[in-house]
């Protein structure tokens, strides 16, 4: 595999903020252009998030927001 020309000296540089909103940008071209390559799901898994989405569509008012969750393991 050929490695691309990339400074790695000037990505250190960067703001944490900045990198991390490249790694983000990254991760969302891979997303896009392999889905079944980035996350590859197991059987395991698949049945995992079958049985969540029924249990869900049974008992939608169980859930919880995310800014809920959020808040609370921040202690908000």
């Amino acid at each position: 595999m050929a490695s691309p020309s990339v400074d790695f000296e000037a990505l250190r540089r960067l703001s944490v903020r900045e990198r991390l909103q490249l790694v983000e940008d990254l991760w969302d071209t891979i997303a896009e252009e392999a889905p079944d390559e980035a996350l590859p799901a197991t059987p395991e898994l698949a049945a995992e998030l079958d049985r969540r989405v029924a249990e869900h569509e049974a008992n939608p008012q169980a859930s919880v927001p995310w800014e809920q969750v959020r808040d609370e393991l921040l202690g908000r």
